[in-house]
């Protein structure tokens, strides 16, 4: 079974969520990036908390039929990025999150809200 952008959107949100991610943000890239339709940015406190948000997107991803395209950055936990087509996860350490401020890279693109 496939899930469709926002499907798997929510998905990484809200696996992210159950591993008590920081500062959840989404960024709708459609029509304005090739890349993926959506990021989720969120950051963990330590490396082990954000290899344990990385695998668990990627575990739910997985579970779900979803091939997860990529994973980098977990050997250091600093900032890992999960592929997964159309959304791709960012995962920082607290303090990478800010000094990237890829939020800020990416200004065109609208927030979505959380319900």
């Amino acid at each position: 079974m496939s899930l469709n952008p926002d499907e798997l959107m929510n998905l990484a949100v809200e696996s992210a969520d159950d591993k008590k991610a920081l500062n959840i943000v989404t960024l709708n890239l459609k029509g304005i990036s090739l890349i993926a339709d959506y990021f989720v940015i969120c950051h963990g406190n330590s490396e082990t908390q954000v290899q344990a948000i990385a695998t668990e997107i990627h575990k739910k991803a997985e579970e779900r039929g979803v091939r997860v395209r990529g994973m980098e950055g977990m050997d250091t936990a600093r900032w890992v990025l999960v592929d997964l087509g159309d959304v791709v996860a960012h995962v920082f350490h607290r303090d990478d999150r800010e000094y990237y401020n890829i939020e800020r890279l990416w200004s065109d693109a609208k927030v979505v809200e959380r319900v």
